[in-house]
């Protein structure tokens, strides 16, 4: 561990944890004629941010990342990259042209050309340099300027004929604007160094240069960036050995106390990992436990941990996710009532396949994944358990209510439901299917699959389903015209009648317009008897 970080450590309270928590020990020494490029792999492949320089057995001096990143921003007239990193910094305009839509194509093209114009050096950064690498190409673009990023924001909202949103107080902006089908984003950030001045804090933010808005970072694989520009677009800056990380499938942590600092980095190495088949080099998980074991976890932003949870209920398989997040201890740090006992991984299984399937149709409807899974999550809990994780999620009053009503309505609906298999294995003649859909109508889509997954028996799911796909969206062939055309006067009686329809037409009484009518009219002629009565 070098001073600096041995001082923000300090800083953090970390003063009186053991070194070798977060110490190296693997360490690389040269002597004082060693040459620039040999420091140059020490620190940048071996990632050892400080070398000792030895002579006759004693340390004489040390050299550390921040005084290469010295030399190379101040003097690069004079002072070049090593062969090695000129090798790993290639172009990749063959991979973006083959890789990217002509429509990125096109808008990254513009984004460098725009900072030609306004002498500001750009970069395309993070994750969507990672994903190009993996052959998994996003549209999410962030981009980096060395110089007045919102000025550039602004400049390129301009061109894009968007909008820009600004956050003054971090240098960034993010452009909007239409792609002539929908509304597109582009993040753009001043080139900066974050520092936090206490565990889970928000960064404070100064200017730099883009190898140090890249040294800022959780991960290798994310410190990549893509020079854009006329004469130098393509150009990869891997200054940390994002590459190589890439292609040995190892999630690296870039800091020592990357977890302290930032612990929600610990939900994104779990979500990352899992959904890409990487695995966390150890040395890495052993800063995810002590960061844990610390109660960094219990301490970070609620509204962070939330938007991170709701993209791990986004994957494919969020269930390996959860699980793993469960091994690190860090479902537990959010809520001491999250725990993935058999019974409830039994059910977050289903709610996988469950939401899988519903996918797969294709409807127009699209559920908020995270409410499936938090009221698997949240299930057997009481009402003040269950707030409590919402609480620490830092959810609205609004959001808390929201999601508390979602959970009586399926309790109540769920007790109507097995009540009605039960009446229905013993007398289908007197359970109709109307008696299903009136127990369920009102319940949104989330507790509709969240139902489903809870559902004991293959009959209730198979009910379940044809409601969310057919039932539910089924309505009388007649209309309110019609029954005012029978003599009903306008007012609650039309949509009782309609509804009296409509539950026929479920049970199969009322198929055809024609027999629809012809009942109506019945209902007509009995409210009217009642109100001559």
């Amino acid at each position: 561990m070098d001073a600096p970080t041995a001082l923000r450590a300090n800083k953090h309270g970390l003063g009186t944890r053991d070194v070798d928590e977060y110490m190296r020990r693997d360490i690389h020494t040269v002597s004082p004629g060693t040459d620039l490029q040999i420091i140059t792999e020490i620190i940048n492949s071996e990632r050892q941010r400080l070398v000792p320089v030895v002579a006759q057995d004693e340390v004489i001096g040390v050299i550390t990342r921040t005084d290469l990143i010295s030399i190379f921003t101040t003097e690069s007239a004079t002072v070049h990259t090593p062969a090695r990193s000129i090798r790993k910094e290639k172009n990749l305009s063959k991979i973006m042209h083959d890789r990217l839509p002509r429509a990125i194509r096109d808008l990254l093209h513009l984004a460098g050309e725009l900072g030609d114009t306004l002498n500001f050096p750009v970069y395309v950064v993070g994750g969507f340099v990672r994903d190009l690498l993996l052959e998994n190409p996003t549209q999410d673009i962030d981009l980096v300027v060395e110089g007045d990023g919102i000025a550039y924001a602004r400049a390129l909202a301009d061109k894009l004929n968007g909008r820009v949103r600004e956050h003054q107080k971090f240098m960034t902006a993010v452009v909007i604007f239409h792609d002539g089908k929908t509304e597109q984003h582009i993040d753009v950030a001043t080139a900066r160094l974050e520092y936090y001045e206490y565990p889970a804090a928000l960064p404070t933010i100064e200017l730099s240069s883009i190898k140090m808005d890249l040294f800022r970072r959780d991960f290798s694989i994310n410190a990549l960036a893509i020079r854009l520009g006329q004469e130098s677009f393509g150009r990869l800056v891997d200054f940390f050995g994002g590459q190589n990380d890439i292609r040995n499938k190892s999630i690296m942590a870039l800091h020592t106390l990357s977890f302290v600092e930032d612990p929600t980095s610990c939900l994104l190495a779990a979500r990352f990992a899992q959904r890409s088949g990487f695995t966390m080099n150890p040395g890495t998980a052993k800063l995810i436990k002590n960061a844990v074991q610390l109660g960094m976890v219990e301490r970070r932003s609620g509204v962070r941990s939330f938007h991170e949870f709701q993209k791990i209920c986004e994957e494919s398989a969020p269930l390996s996710i959860l699980k793993r997040l469960e091994e690190l201890k860090i479902l537990q740090s959010i809520s001491m009532h999250i725990s993935l006992n058999p019974n409830k991984l039994a059910l977050l299984e289903r709610l996988q396949d469950i939401t899988g399937w519903y996918r797969l149709l294709y409807l127009e409807e699209q559920p908020e994944i995270w409410i499936v899974y938090l009221l698997g999550l949240c299930r057997n809990l009481t009402y003040a358990e269950a707030s409590e994780i919402l609480n620490r999620l830092a959810f609205s009053t609004a959001r808390r209510t929201s999601f508390q009503q979602i959970r009586e309505a399926v309790r109540k609906a769920q007790a109507q439901t097995e009540k009605w298999q039960k009446d229905f294995d013993r007398n289908q003649e007197k359970c109709s299917v109307s008696m299903l859909c009136n127990a369920l109508n009102g319940l949104p889509i989330e507790g509709l699959l969240y139902l489903m997954g809870r559902a004991d028996s293959d009959p209730i799911r198979k009910s379940l389903s044809r409601y969310i796909t057919q039932w539910r969206h089924e309505k009388a062939d007649i209309s309110g015209s019609d029954i005012l055309a029978l003599g009903i006067s306008s007012g609650p009686d039309v949509g009782k009648i309609i509804a009296a329809i409509l539950d026929a037409k479920r049970d199969g009484k009322a198929p055809t317009r024609e027999i629809q009518l012809i009942l109506a009219n019945k209902y007509a002629a009995q409210v009217k008897g009642k109100q001559k009565k």
